[in-house]
């Protein structure tokens, strides 16, 4: 029976998981330096420990309210050989599930290319995302050219 390590986050209400070795780090998040002439989701860019990396804001590119806290979180991935980070409201657990309890997406929602399955744990549903579908290429070439 195989078992994934997930790092769960909120956005909002809803509960999010994505797999632990796509995960390079959890930072506070503060605020960004916009750019002109980037997606409306991408919030800017940030300097970790000199490098430069642009972050977006998940609930945003999901076409959610964005949170207005002020103890977010960037969650710093990598996609398509670029290290992004993706702003959530809170970075809960890091939680085990196996292969039973990961169910694939209905067929109603499958138009979600990002979503690969739905997890169940206890008494809650984790929307379980594909990182590498968050973003179409012509996103990750505007946010790479920014």
């Amino acid at each position: 029976m195989s078992e994934e390590q997930l790092v769960v986050f909120r956005l909002g209400n809803e509960e999010y998981g994505i797999e632990i070795s796509q995960v390079r780090e959890i930072i506070q998040y503060r605020n960004a330096t916009k750019l002109p002439n980037t997606p409306e989701f991408m919030e800017g860019i940030i300097s970790l420990r000199g490098k430069v990396i642009p972050v977006i804001e998940l609930a945003k590119r999901f076409g959610l309210s964005a949170d207005t806290g002020k103890d977010k979180r960037a969650i710093i991935i990598e996609v398509a050989g670029q290290d992004i980070g993706i702003i959530v409201t809170e970075v809960t657990e890091v939680l085990r599930l196996s292969g039973e309890q990961i169910e694939a997406v209905p067929a109603m929602t499958a138009v979600n290319e990002c979503v690969r399955g739905i997890g169940k744990d206890a008494n809650r549903l984790l929307i379980l995302l594909d990182l590498g579908n968050l973003l179409r290429a012509d996103e990750i070439r505007a946010i790479g050219a920014a």
